[in-house]
């Protein structure tokens, strides 16, 4: 059996690669009203996002 680091998450799915991007300032305040709205996170927002943009570019 493989030891654990104390406090890692248990998950199905990691999120092992971190994006970091550039934004001007209205980008970033329409990403947080659209979080704040949902009540998710930035980077959930931004995972839903670019699912639904894969789903459009499928079809």
């Amino acid at each position: 059996m493989v030891a654990m680091k104390k406090g890692t998450k248990l998950t199905n799915n990691p999120k092992d690669y971190m994006l970091r991007v550039r934004m001007d300032k209205q980008t970033l305040v329409k990403l947080d009203k659209v979080c704040e709205s949902k009540n998710i996170s930035r980077s959930e927002t931004v995972r839903q996002g670019i699912e639904e943009m894969y789903q459009k570019t499928k079809k």
